[in-house]
């Protein structure tokens, strides 16, 4: 088990992200000793994911409903599919509109 300092130091992620995380629910299953959250190699594997999910590019509250969605199991892979195809999408069109601008360096 981490304590949240701990995990801000692995991810360099200042304490009050990682609170606003779980506050969001982002971190269904963490464990909390007198009020101290503490953090499991599943509270990693997430914070991996979210990264991962910030890095191409999506909002919270797209990580949340696909954090939501994966904990329902295979049903939902359409969805979550879908989330990552419409992310392509915003993202190639961020590239053409940037595309000018490079060519002109």
């Amino acid at each position: 088990m981490y304590s949240i300092g701990e995990i801000s130091k692995m991810f360099q992620l200042p304490i009050s992200t990682l609170r606003y995380y779980d506050k969001e629910g982002l971190f269904p299953h963490l464990k909390r000793v007198n009020g101290v959250r503490q953090f499991s190699e599943s509270e990693i594997e997430t914070l991996r994911v979210i990264d991962c999910l910030k890095r191409s590019g999506l909002e919270i509250k797209d990580i949340k409903e696909y954090m939501s969605l994966c904990s329902l199991g295979n049903t939902t892979l359409k969805q979550r599919k879908e989330i990552f195809e419409k992310q392509k999408e915003e993202v190639l069109q961020e590239m053409e509109k940037l595309l000018p601008f490079y060519a002109q360096l």
